[in-house]
């Protein structure tokens, strides 16, 4: 049976849709479980010079766990809002109300310095703690950002108001799993995905259409559509088998071809 430790009528709010948990899922681990199971993703990045692959995670588990625990920890319940974790195209926010303590300025919030001189809820502190979700006291920030910077995520951002009537946690998502921004339209070149395209196959004369795919975080057809008109254009030739031939940057007006 879960420890009764609860996050207040606590809702995901996803894009695109919101996701309600249920009653039994209300508790923080029950949470946490859900963002793990249901949100994170992992990616695998294949090398042909070395072995070694990189991995990365649209967000760290650890850091949502630190920050969603805090959460838990700091709110005033008191008050009936409901800790909330928006999930966006580019980033996490975790908010929760209120905000801190007046000892913690903004300027300590951007700096990642935090000191706070009086604390909430101790008793649900020592709890988190039993149950190892939590550490000692101002270790926190340090936690989420050690999390970001070893899964080479951008930094976080942490957010109040003058009056504290808020505290946001906002993780942003691994640049990896960014879309690539699309070109205005009439723009000879029409997304960036080209320029990425070349450069992958500058770097790789071998690379497979599947694997741009898996490096752009784009799909397969997005990739195939793209070097279409590479090849019209004359940017870009395969030459040879479907099975062993090569990828030529060959610049304006060469030759034309295609691979599977």
């Amino acid at each position: 049976m879960e420890a009764p430790l609860f996050v207040c009528g606590a809702q995901i709010l996803a894009n695109p849709g919101t996701f309600d948990f249920t009653e039994e899922k209300l508790h923080l681990r029950g949470a946490l479980r859900y963002i793990r199971n249901g949100i994170l993703t992992e990616k695998v990045i294949k090398h042909p010079d070395r072995a070694e692959a990189d991995r990365y995670f649209n967000w760290p588990y650890a850091a949502i766990e630190e920050a969603l625990s805090n959460a838990v920890y700091h709110k005033g319940y008191d008050e009936r809002e409901p800790i909330e974790v928006r999930v966006e195209n580019d980033r996490i926010e975790i908010i929760s109300h209120p905000g801190p303590d007046r000892s913690v300025t903004q300027k300590d919030l951007k700096k990642y310095k935090v000191k706070c001189r009086r604390y909430r809820n101790r008793r649900i502190g020592d709890f988190l703690k039993e149950l190892h979700l939590t550490e000692g006291r101002n270790t926190g920030f340090k936690k989420i950002l050690d999390a970001m910077k070893s899964n080479e995520s951008p930094l976080p951002e942490f957010e109040t108001d003058k009056d504290r009537s808020y505290f946001i946690s906002r993780l942003p998502i691994h640049k990896g799993f960014l879309a690539p921004k699309m070109a205005p339209k009439g723009d000879p070149q029409k997304t960036d995905i080209d320029s990425q395209i070349i450069a992958l196959i500058e770097k790789d004369h071998r690379i497979s259409k599947q694997k741009m795919s898996d490096e752009l975080a784009v799909s397969l057809n997005t990739v195939k559509r793209n070097i279409r008109e590479l090849i019209k254009s004359g940017r870009i030739v395969y030459e040879g088998s479907s099975k062993s031939g090569t990828w030529k940057v060959i610049g304006n007006g060469g030759e034309q071809g295609d691979s599977n």
